[in-house]
């Protein structure tokens, strides 16, 4: 379970609402990870979550732990130097630009999110920094024609080059009928070959009888949230990859891509995720 910063909201010529009397995704994924950007509402959400699956703790800071390592994989043995982070969520650090960069200086990063306090953090984040390479956007996954025509995306990236594309912990926040496999295609279809798809996406795999009253509670304070959750199966999550060469280790939870000494092994916790990193030939 993640961020799920791309519910569905007004386009990019309406002036951003921020509204903290209710509880949204991306602030109750920030208070998982021990952050400082969330409302009360916020607060009250992601408890009632983790007090009916305490797991959403482990499965926080392993679904960003992943996205660190495949990040600084991307930039260093891939050579990928340009990054478009969908749904990016509440600046957190280490953030993705900063991982990329530590690697790649050069690296350029486009952040786009529907979240209007996102927007808001991102840019004072950036305000001291105006030649970082990275930009922001605010913009609604389900319309992926809005992130790829935004002008912030053809002054920051060159799609004449490889991009990698980070949707972390999106998709489960976003509903069959908005057509989410179509979704990464047409994203995936503006990028030229050699581009990579960085995917998370939270799973009911691992759900036993014992604890089918506990992810039905989860799911229905997500719900109460007014951002419904939609686990999908193993099949579900792998047609995400399709016409892509998914790479090894494959379809995976997230502490075991490419574990380095530092990855937390979590015991026998099954984190309820699958994460896969891709490559368009």
């Amino acid at each position: 379970m993640g961020t799920g910063t791309e519910t569905p909201l007004a386009g990019q010529g309406q002036a951003p609402q921020i509204e903290t009397d209710r509880a949204h995704p991306a602030r109750m994924y920030d208070y998982y990870l021990g952050g400082h950007h969330h409302s009360e509402a916020d607060a009250r959400a992601a408890e009632k979550v983790a007090a009916a699956m305490p797991v959403v703790w482990p499965a926080a800071r392993a679904n960003r732990d992943f996205m660190t390592r495949a990040t600084r994989w991307l930039a260093g043995p891939c050579g990928v130097r340009q990054f478009l982070d969908i749904g990016s969520g509440i600046p957190t650090e280490p953030n993705l630009h900063q991982v990329a960069q530590a690697v790649a200086p050069d690296a350029k990063v486009l952040y786009s999110d529907s979240d209007p306090l996102v927007l808001r953090h991102g840019r004072e984040l950036l305000r001291g920094a105006p030649e970082s390479g990275t930009a922001y956007i605010h913009a609604d996954v389900t319309d992926p024609v809005s992130i790829l025509d935004a002008p912030e995306l053809s002054d920051t990236i060159d799609l004449g080059r490889p991009v990698a594309l980070s949707v972390n912990a999106v998709f489960h926040f976003i509903g069959d009928e908005h057509r989410p496999h179509e979704i990464v295609r047409t994203l995936l279809g503006a990028l030229p070959a050699g581009s990579y798809l960085v995917l998370t996406h939270t799973t009911a795999d691992f759900v036993d009888a014992a604890r089918v009253e506990g992810a039905t509670n989860a799911l229905q304070a997500y719900a109460d949230s007014g951002t419904p959750l939609r686990p999908r199966t193993r099949s579900e999550v792998t047609r995400f990859f399709e016409g892509l060469e998914l790479l090894e280790p494959g379809l995976v939870v997230p502490h075991r891509w490419r574990p380095g000494p530092e990855t937390p092994r979590f015991g026998d916790t099954e984190i309820p995720g699958y994460v896969g990193v891709a490559r368009k030939p």
